[in-house]
């Protein structure tokens, strides 16, 4: 299907060098054509007025042997073009004391070449027939033409089919860059090769994955190690917090702590979700019954809904890890009420504040970017979190904004594939420890 949609486009690089060779090989036929008329009727009329002056004076010299003129010589000015009676009295318009005069095509299509000259004080004229001169010329016209629409029937195609072999390794390019866009930094253009321009982009294309795959790794290790660098005075803190004296100043200190602590976890998580090392234990999940659970363990003020509910094939404790994320993210960055529905196997969680930034819109959550001021303040971390979860799981979470104000985070999980009891196997979901 996208072989036959590829062909049938017609604004493809293949059709446009078709259309192109078509009105090179169009103007080439044209300019040969019209010089080739017009070179073959200006013989034509030289041949004819050459064949009426020496008819003309064969005929004079027959008028004086015999004093009687032949059928063919005119001698009346009134059956004369009077185009060629004025050239006879211009002497610009004669030649060696002649005057000639094409009589073009006319009714019956019967052009004549006259030749005319003063004898006696009188104009003398005679008709040199030019019908079969005009038919050579028509029979070559349509010969051209015919040979050119021939030659264009089977250069277009051929280009096209020439055009075909540099438009594929064009589509590979094409296809490599998309999935280098979505994500894939490991494909490749090597299939590829020669020394022309598009052997360059794609030398190109590849060197820019190399380096975007470069950057990615050393990001991924850099968070990972400050991850689990910071986690070992982080423990040490968190024992020390918790000898301090109680008062106002410890409690800010192991306030601190916690979103320190936070922060640190949240980075070991992404860590693991960048190396693809997260594993899912799915199984059958009443979708309504783990949510509202979730949704407890916040202690958030949240509204919620459910709408024919249904079991999820999933894992609880990532879907729990994703519901708090966008819980918690909803009612740091939005404002109330927050309100989450359970719609079939789908999830939303709606708050009424600014909305989401169109930057997150347009490239989905970024680490250490909150996005827009408006939303709070924030890591940036929670939404990253929840969407690389959701993609463990095999779910799909998307972000928009609702027509009358808000964010709306839509997890989408995929339905139980096989019959089971709701209650097998599932006894609440577990938080992350």
């Amino acid at each position: 299907m996208d072989s036959l949609r590829d062909l049938l486009n017609w604004r493809s690089l293949r059709w446009k060098i078709a259309a192109l060779v078509a009105l090179a090989c169009c103007a080439i036929a044209l300019t040969v054509g019209v010089l080739v008329h017009r070179s073959t009727l200006a013989r034509s009329l030289n041949d004819g007025s050459a064949k009426a002056v020496t008819q003309l004076s064969r005929d004079l010299r027959d008028h004086e042997r015999d004093a009687t003129p032949p059928d063919s010589l005119q001698m009346s000015p009134e059956v004369m073009p009077d185009e060629l009676l004025r050239r006879l009295r211009d002497p610009q318009g004669l030649r060696d004391g002649y005057a000639t005069w094409y009589e073009g095509e006319g009714p019956g299509d019967h052009p004549s070449m006259w030749a005319a000259q003063m004898y006696r004080g009188s104009p003398v004229a005679v008709e040199v027939d030019m019908t079969p001169d005009l038919l050579t010329r028509r029979a070559l016209d349509r010969h051209m033409w015919t040979y050119s629409l021939i030659a264009l029937a089977v250069v277009v195609p051929l280009s096209a089919l020439a055009a075909e072999l540099p438009n594929r390794r064009l589509r590979g390019v094409a296809r490599t860059a998309r999935r280098i866009s979505a994500g894939d930094l490991t494909a490749r253009t090597a299939a590829v090769d020669g020394s022309d321009e598009i052997a360059e982009i794609s030398a190109t294309v590849d060197s820019m994955a190399d380096s975007l795959l470069g950057r990615l790794v050393a990001e991924q290790r850099f968070t990972a190690d400050v991850a689990h660098e910071l986690r070992t005075p982080l423990m040490g803190l968190v024992t020390a917090s918790a000898l301090l004296p109680e008062g106002e100043a410890t409690e800010l200190v192991r306030d601190r702590v916690a979103v320190l602590r936070t922060l640190v976890e949240n980075l070991l998580e992404i860590s693991r979700l960048d190396a693809g090392a997260e594993r899912a234990d799915l199984g059958p999940v009443p979708l309504a019954e783990a949510v509202r659970e979730s949704l407890a363990r916040t202690e958030l003020k949240t509204h919620f809904t459910t709408v024919d509910a249904a079991s999820a094939e999933t894992d609880p404790r990532r879907l729990d890890r994703i519901v708090t994320n966008l819980v918690v993210n909803a009612h740091r960055h939005g404002r109330t009420p927050v309100e989450v529905t359970v719609a079939g196997t789908c999830v939303t969680v709606r708050d009424h504040g600014p909305g989401f930034p169109p930057e997150l819109l347009a490239d989905g959550p970024q680490r250490f970017r909150t996005g827009a001021s408006e939303r709070g303040r924030g890591h940036g971390l929670g939404l990253t979190i929840a969407l690389g979860q959701a993609q463990v799981i095999g779910a799909s979470l998307s972000f928009t904004n609702a027509p009358d104000g808000g964010a709306v985070a839509t997890l989408r999980l995929p339905a139980l594939r096989r019959p089971t009891d709701a209650a097998l196997g599932f006894q609440g979901a577990k938080p992350r420890p």
